[in-house]
């Protein structure tokens, strides 16, 4: 009984000294919101981290860190293809532990979505307007 009382606050010292300590924590929350304690799992070539905690209930239970470069610019679409199933309960598999993961010469390297950056894609048109813009008469 005596046990559960200090449950909270064994978990708090878990949280600030898995994040960095009371600096990290106020940090990473300050970024992320939320703090969380787990165990890591594995990175991706963007640096991202993922984590699992068990203790947390299923569906809140698998996250992902963003790369501190990406500072507060970070995005769903930063998350590999690799990432993406496991972290959305697709599969159980870690990417480096699915055998069936299929790896085809055809398939391209993961880029994240630019749109609302300045590289994000914009097309131009090559047609004449048909409707041009009203102009006032000039006063004589």
């Amino acid at each position: 009984m005596a046990l559960d009382l200090f449950r909270p606050l064994k978990n708090l010292y878990k949280i600030v000294k898995q994040n960095g300590g009371v600096t990290g924590s106020l940090y990473k929350l300050f970024r992320q919101d939320e703090l969380k304690w787990g165990e890591l799992v594995g990175e991706d070539k963007f640096g991202n981290k993922y984590y699992k905690n068990d203790y947390y209930f299923y569906g809140r239970n698998r996250w992902v860190e963003y790369n501190d470069k990406v500072w507060l610019d970070y995005d769903g679409s930063q998350v590999c293809p690799e990432w993406y199933g496991w972290l959305h309960y697709k599969t159980d598999y870690l990417p480096h532990e699915d055998p069936g993961r299929p790896v085809y010469p055809w398939m391209q390297a993961h880029t994240q979505n630019l749109s609302g950056t300045r590289q994000q894609y914009i097309p131009y048109t090559t047609t004449k307007p048909k409707i041009e813009a009203w102009v006032p008469p000039s006063k004589k």
